[in-house]
């Protein structure tokens, strides 16, 4: 898939991001490859760290890693990287198809620079790096608090959302994710299956496998359940029809199935979810 993002405009938001936070922010496309990001240079840490090979594999490992979690979760996901270092990055959207992913990172956030010292020393111990020049790339890294990150991690969802309501980022409309997308919201009562939309968009199995795990984050069986089941909480909460008929317009050919599917899925079965949303 490719996005096309307004630079001029995203840099500026990146900056705007930075000047409040002090935290380096960046965007990447839905294939993982850095688009901007500001400050443009890494933090000397992460300089040092990338001299070496698998070190520097091992970061953009750790970045794919981290945005097929946030694809997953539809949120913003703060985890330590591979060197000891915490940041967050949240998913893009336009509709069901992400298209990009903004990271913010090489935070040090450890009570003490001793402490946090200690963990990165064992964690990048194998690297062929300096590590007196590593420590005191440490001890010039701010001492950030877990609330500060989470405060961070509000505004970059915030970020997210504008630029998308903005249509800073643009999706190609005619590109094959997005044609399934369009396809399966439009047949979520039909049989859906790998094989069905193999042959109604002339691909193999795997290139649909890919397709959906970097666009949707997920296998394409799981994610057309879950596009079941949110028309089913739709339904559930907008109209009166029974259970069985919901079941059906969802696509569930048996009753039970959509039972335990939906209860999987929510965390309750139906009628208890729809109690819970009038209660509130």
């Amino acid at each position: 898939m490719i996005s096309s993002f307004d630079l001029i405009k995203l840099s500026a938001l990146l900056k705007d991001f930075y000047n409040l936070t002090q935290i380096r922010i960046t965007v990447f496309d839905d294939s993982f490859h850095e688009l901007a990001a500001y400050p443009e240079e890494l933090a000397l840490f992460c300089r040092i760290i990338r001299t070496d090979a698998n070190g520097r594999e091992e970061c953009m490992m750790c970045d794919k890693s981290a945005c097929r979690i946030a694809a997953k979760r539809h949120s913003p996901y703060t985890y330590r990287c591979h060197a000891g270092l915490t940041e967050t990055i949240a998913p893009l959207y336009l509709g069901n198809i992400v298209i990009g992913y903004l990271l913010f990172g090489q935070v040090f956030s450890y009570p003490s620079h001793e402490d946090g010292w200690q963990q990165i020393e064992a964690l990048c111990k194998n690297y062929q790096i300096d590590l007196s020049e590593l420590k005191k790339a440490c001890c010039l890294q701010p001492l950030i608090s877990d609330d500060y990150i989470e405060s961070a991690s509000h505004i970059l969802q915030a970020v997210a959302s504008l630029l998308c309501l903005e249509r800073m980022v643009t999706l190609k409309q005619q590109e094959l994710p997005a044609q399934i997308d369009e396809y399966l919201s439009h047949h979520l009562s039909d049989e859906l299956t790998s094989q069905t939309l193999c042959r109604r968009f002339h691909i193999g199995r795997t290139q649909l496998y890919e397709i959906s795990m970097q666009s949707y984050g997920v296998g394409i069986a799981e994610h057309i359940r879950n596009l079941r089941i949110e028309k089913a909480k739709r339904l559930l909460t907008e109209s009166r029809l029974p259970l069985a008929e919901i079941a059906a317009q969802c696509g569930f050919k048996d009753y039970n199935n959509f039972i335990t599917v939906f209860r999987k899925n929510v965390g309750v079965p139906p009628k208890k979810y729809l109690k819970q949303v009038q209660q509130k």
